[in-house]
């Protein structure tokens, strides 16, 4: 029975955000290992997969018992699977939450001169690992965890720059080895310069307390610029969605006055006026257009009816985009990872009519749904569509959810300049009265 139950817990996959801070910190306190040279994070986790199966972690060094001792009697650690002179696994308590979430972890340790070969190599993905071997044995050469080697010949690597570089490509990112073109890309140095964290300007689509968020105006609109962020937008639910105290008419004119109150008082940050507004059954809008032409953006999601089929979906997300005042198209498909598939919808349809339309489509960066995802980006790239990420953020803790969006741009190979949100205030703001117009 404790088995069956600790098999329960340890569940299959976990969401990145519940993994992605256990292994930061996992690396922080095994640099206090004694010994430790390198030390990296490899696996999906570093390619930033939505789910995680384990955590991989990398280590160089001359002396690994030490290092294996202290990892296996760090105090998160409920039970070692295994224990060795190179690799170690255990299992690793996350804290946070309601629930106890377990997730294995493994250690390898190698000599320094094969870390950069291993990083590689248990980075992946799978296809892009074979892709690479092969592209090895083209030159006469044999790729492994250990080394890059010819007959009488071996290639030092100090970095994975270093590997790329001695197959005759320019660097790929972590996030691009999926085996989905970028072989080709970087054999003609068109490797781009992707998407950074850094980049975000500003946010749109958060709650507050005028219907299901944690927070008032001022207190998020403080904490985005916390974050050292330049605007904020508010999106709370519109009046059909009750169940998230979606705001009558008479709210959101009530709203607007503490938005221009709000934006008098605070300097350094601007707070935009928006709505998450609901697609009604038959693709209405939950707002007359009187009441939209009112506010600075207007985000438009389905958050009901999801058992609708594929075309009547289809169709009723495509005539909400035909609202002229839709400025962005809120998680496209409705999924929730792990729990909940998307609806059925044709996506090509919809990203063609964002296009056509000029209307944004959100990567919604809250890890619950990360939706749009990586594979639709890359799609909507190619159709010319403008992407804008946003945390859907219900609590101050969550605006910095923005960072799992970078993720998902990054996968999806999208820069600077395919998002939004990396716009000046300025930009945003002219951007806004031009739709208007």
């Amino acid at each position: 029975l404790e088995g069956i139950e600790f098999l329960d817990e340890m569940g299959d996959r976990k969401r990145i955000d519940q993994v992605l801070p256990l292994a930061e910190s996992l690396v922080e306190e095994m640099k206090k290992a004694p010994g430790v040279q390198r030390i990296e994070v490899c696996g999906s986790l570093r390619r930033r997969r939505e789910t995680i199966k384990d955590i991989d972690i990398l280590v160089s060094s001359d002396n690994p018992e030490p290092i294996m001792e202290y990892f296996v009697s760090l105090p998160n650690v409920v039970k070692v699977i295994g224990q060795g002179d190179t690799k170690s696994s255990v299992v690793f308590e996350v804290a946070g939450g309601r629930e106890r979430t377990l997730i294995n972890a493994d250690l390898r340790i190698l000599e320094d001169k094969n870390f950069a070969f291993a990083q590689h190599y248990f980075t992946g993905g799978k296809e892009h690992n074979i892709e690479m071997r092969a592209r090895a044995q083209e030159r006469g050469l044999k790729l492994s965890e250990y080394g890059l080697v010819g007959e009488g010949t071996t290639t030092e690597a100090k970095t994975e720059e270093d590997i790329f570089q001695a197959l005759d490509l320019c660097y790929i990112p972590p996030e691009m080895r999926e085996s989905t073109g970028e072989m080709e890309l970087a054999e003609k140095n068109k490797i781009p310069k992707l998407l950074e964290v850094g980049d975000i300007q500003g946010v749109f689509h958060n709650h507050t307390t005028y219907s299901d968020g944690h927070h008032t105006v001022e207190e998020m609109a403080l904490a985005a610029k916390k974050l050292g962020l330049k605007y904020f937008g508010v999106g709370d639910h519109s009046q059909s969605l009750t169940i998230a105290r979606g705001l009558t008419p008479e709210r959101v004119r009530e709203q607007h006055k503490e938005i221009d109150a709000v934006n008098k008082s605070l300097k350094g940050i601007h707070v935009f006026k928006g709505t998450e507004c609901d697609i009604l059954e038959d693709g209405s809008l939950d707002f007359d257009d009187e009441l939209l032409a009112t506010f600075d953006y207007v985000v438009a999601s389905v958050h009901s009816h999801f058992n609708q089929s594929k075309e009547e979906m289809t169709e009723r997300i495509l005539k909400a985009m035909r609202n002229p005042h839709v400025t962005m198209l809120g998680h496209a498909t409705g999924r929730l990872i792990l729990r909940r598939a998307g609806y059925q919808v044709d996506l090509e349809a919809v990203l063609q009519e964002a296009a056509k339309r000029d209307v944004m489509v959100e990567i919604n960066a809250q890890p619950r749904r990360l939706d749009l995802d990586w594979s639709h980006c890359k799609r909507a790239k190619a159709l010319g569509v403008t992407l804008v990420i946003n945390p859907d953020a219900h609590h101050v803790d969550e605006l910095a959810l923005y960072r799992y969006g970078v993720d998902v741009a990054r996968r999806g190979w999208l820069e600077k300049k395919d998002i939004f949100n990396t716009r000046s205030l300025k930009e945003v703001q002219k951007a806004f009265q031009a739709r208007k117009k």
